[in-house]
């Protein structure tokens, strides 16, 4: 696969680009109350299938910042997070933050309530055990099956444009330590919990999702990145449900679906990016991500 291309940073007056990522892009504030610290911000580029495309979704870093802070309230209770300010420049207002230097634990925190995406592929590839991340499970599970608990399903840290691999957790005590460990699936479970339970009170499913921590100095660990947005959890519509097939979602599957689909003309064995996306598809992206806020938070956009 030929390396992931980004377009150039935006220079931002007061701050230093650090680092790109597929969707947001980190600074350095060089001036002002929060010099030294960093400047998250979300823009509206979107990724499937580890590229990222040309085409981006309007209003899309917006929403994914709103929804981060408005759930960062909401799981202040559980865990520390490293948003410091929304007091932010003038040319990413709205889409990005001020927040805390943290030294990133090298573990994706993923959890899973229902079984799908490579959670399935790993149960159907370990049959006729039926585990993920070394964790067994129920036979006859579907796509879309939910599981008897939630169960902590780490993941690896991939470089950009290489995908993410799941690990055990015996992995992630080698990595951390195992006191570390315990403590980033306790929290992880307990983030999920709540989530869950706030959003199935708004008729959607919280099928799973992928937390990042970091310690601060005095060695405390915080929630970071973004959380529980549709780039990083899927939620599904609760009426329409359907185990055994693939889900309705309020994320980027729209896109996913128009890649693969015949009228993209895209072979996804050629190495080469999806072609850019048509309006339509843009558009219905969009509205999947307005209406997964709104439902969500209860708030306008």
């Amino acid at each position: 696969m030929p390396p992931v291309t980004l377009p150039p940073a935006p220079t931002i007056p007061g701050a230093r680009h650090l680092h790109s990522g597929k969707v947001r892009d980190l600074y350095e504030l060089t001036e002002g109350p929060h010099a030294g610290q960093l400047l998250m911000v979300a823009s509206d580029r979107i990724s499937i299938f580890d590229f990222v495309l040309d085409t981006t979704i309007p209003d899309k870093g917006e929403l994914l910042t709103r929804m981060s802070l408005w759930w960062f309230d909401q799981l202040s209770a559980i865990v520390p997070h490293h948003v410091l300010s929304t007091d932010v420049p003038d040319a990413v207002r709205g889409r990005a933050v001020v927040c805390e230097r943290l030294d990133m634990y090298a573990v994706e925190c993923v959890v899973r309530g229902y079984l799908t995406g490579s959670g399935l592929l790993d149960y159907r590839a370990t049959a006729p055990d039926h585990s993920v991340c070394g964790i067994r499970l129920p036979d006859g599970l579907e796509d879309g099956s939910r599981l008897p608990e939630p169960v902590f399903t780490p993941a690896t840290k991939a470089e950009l444009g290489d995908h993410d691999e799941n690990v055990s957790y015996e992995a992630v005590e080698q990595t951390v330590g195992a006191e570390r460990a315990a403590e980033l699936r306790g929290l992880t479970l307990s983030v999920y919990a709540r989530a869950e339970e706030m959003a199935r009170e708004r008729g959607i499913i919280l099928a799973d999702t992928k937390l990042e921590f970091g310690a601060r100095p005095d060695g405390a660990t915080v929630l970071g990145d973004e959380v529980l947005t549709p780039d990083s959890s899927r939620f599904w519509p609760a009426a329409e449900w359907h185990p055994g097939r693939a889900q309705p979602s309020y994320d980027k599957q729209i896109v996913r679906n128009w890649a693969l689909s015949p009228e993209s003309g895209w072979d996804r064995s050629s190495g080469e990016a999806p072609p850019p996306l048509p309006p339509e598809v843009v558009e219905r992206t969009r509205q999947r991500y307005v209406e997964a806020y709104e439902l969500l938070t209860g708030q306008r956009f």
